[in-house]
């Protein structure tokens, strides 16, 4: 009588660590095998039975319960609130980085500002003080210059009236009876006839350290306009410093004539000097005389003190 053998295997096979939640973690498979072996031949027997075999697979069951889903929300919730901490953390460093940055700007800024604000004074203070130590100087140089012309005045004279220029110790630009303009004074000689003739009104204005009038524009020329008066014939004039030089118009200072104020109806051309007639256009008040004609005339020289 033949035994049977009954040989067991068992395998084992396990999943992943995770599994989800509606699977087993750990699974156990179990096979069994059973097979009949004879000794020897078969016995005979009404049918032929072919060796049975025999496969059991069987599960088994986890070792312990799945972690419950609620502990693995808390676990998260800790997580996530953990983070939120250190990020809130970080912000309020940021922050407190962020305010102490405006406070150091804004002191730096004050300081800055109030620097500014004193170099800008200083600035006003040294533009004042160039101001006013420039209007020193012009006043200087102005000074300077008067003294040089008021000297050249005098040096013009062999002897200075000193009585006609300062009365009472106070020194007046032109002496009594002449009249300033733009820096020099005009005498009008206004005497009574006889009056003289050009050569002689020249010798006059010398002996008073100056010369017959020279017109330099028609400011001078509309000034003396003014101040000739018309006396004893519409012919009679006054001598100014022009005279005819080798066919040319010169003045006694040795510039040629530009202006040519010259009246259209007087074309004489054989005389040689020059009358201003008064109460005519000053435009248009100039005729050429005979040199030994009398007439009055018109001095100038430098003014003593130059007008501020």
């Amino acid at each position: 009588m033949m035994e049977e053998e009954v040989n067991y295997s068992t395998m084992v096979f396990k999943t992943g660590a995770s599994l989800t939640k509606e699977k087993i973690q750990d699974s156990t498979i179990y096979s069994e095998v059973k097979s009949k072996a004879p000794a020897g031949p078969p016995p005979a027997t009404e049918k032929n039975e072919d060796p049975a075999i025999y496969s059991e697979v069987k599960s088994k069951a986890p070792a312990g319960p799945p972690p419950a889903p609620e502990a693995e929300g808390k676990a998260a919730a800790c997580s996530n609130f953990r983070l939120l901490l250190a990020c809130l953390e970080i912000l309020c460093v940021l922050l407190l980085v962020g305010i102490i940055a405006i406070i150091y700007m804004s002191l730096l800024f004050k300081v800055q500002a109030a620097n500014l604000s004193n170099l800008t004074a200083e600035h006003q203070q040294l533009a004042m003080e160039k101001e006013i130590s420039d209007n020193k100087t012009r006043e200087l140089r102005r000074q300077r210059d008067n003294l040089n012309c008021t000297l050249e005045v005098i040096l013009k004279f062999d002897n200075f009236p000193v009585k006609d220029y300062c009365p009472n110790k106070q020194c007046q630009p032109c002496r009594s009876g002449w009249i300033l303009f733009k820096n020099k004074c005009y005498l009008f000689y206004n005497e009574n006839a006889p009056w003289k003739t050009w050569e002689e009104s020249r010798v006059y204005c010398k002996g008073k350290a100056a010369d017959l009038v020279v017109v330099d524009d028609l400011k001078e020329q509309e000034f003396l306009s003014s101040h000739i008066k018309s006396y004893f014939s519409k012919d009679h004039g006054y001598f100014i410093g022009l005279q005819k030089t080798a066919n040319n118009w010169v003045w006694i200072d040795g510039h040629n004539d530009t202006l040519s104020y010259w009246m259209k109806e007087m074309s004489d051309t054989s005389v040689s000097y020059v009358l201003i007639i008064p109460g005519t256009n000053a435009t248009k008040s100039w005729v050429k005389a005979n040199g030994d004609f009398q007439n009055k005339f018109i001095c100038e020289i430098d003014a003593l003190l130059l007008s501020t």
